[in-house]
């Protein structure tokens, strides 16, 4: 996790477009917390290119928009063999990826052992970078989840209370009534 200052100094990295001044130039900002991360291509054209004719997928909502989730995310980077297995058949420029529909798959492996280095000593294996994306896509996919988890322990915390009030009421205010005796006697006639 990071601190805020932290996540502050990231967003500056990057330069974001102003609104238009009295000349009409566009100038140039530091990102603030609040902005979008940029699109790492100009224009549909130039991801293409980039990516041997393929159009990359959104990442932002890839974890939403998957059956699976999370694991099958986890699966896809994790699951590249180093030989197919036998009698499987891949295409030019395509690699093997049992979890991937079809076992043919453009995106090459993008995980290796000891590729990134963690500041507390964390082994960076190729299983903990998966983990490590695969939860940042998660929070991409929904930044507010955390917010409403706290606001479920509320309001759960808040029911408890009320269901406890509405059985205290129930039974120490109602029992008296509820169990109160009428006994009728019918009237005795005067001869």
């Amino acid at each position: 996790m990071h601190t805020v200052d932290e996540m502050k100094a990231m967003a500056e990295e990057n330069e974001y477009d102003t609104e238009p001044n009295d000349q009409g130039e566009i100038e140039k900002r530091p990102g603030k917390l609040s902005d979008y991360i940029p699109a790492p291509y100009k224009n549909e054209e130039a991801a293409r290119a980039a990516n041997g004719g393929a159009l990359p997928p959104d990442l932002s909502l890839i974890v939403k928009g998957r059956h699976g989730g999370c694991n099958y995310i986890f699966s896809l980077l994790t699951g590249y063999p180093d030989e197919p297995p036998a009698g499987a058949t891949v295409g030019a420029g395509m690699n093997f990826n049992p979890y991937f529909p079809g076992t043919a798959i453009a995106m090459g492996r993008v995980l290796f052992d000891g590729v990134v280095e963690y500041e507390d000593g964390t082994p960076a294996t190729t299983s903990q970078m998966a983990k490590d994306v695969v939860e940042f896509l998660n929070w991409a996919a929904e930044p507010e989840m955390d917010d409403r988890k706290k606001m479920g322990v509320k309001a759960i915390t808040l029911l408890t209370g009320l269901f406890a009030i509405s059985v205290w009421v129930k039974r120490y205010k109602w029992s008296p009534i509820k169990t109160r005796k009428i006994v009728y006697s019918p009237p005795v006639s005067r001869r």
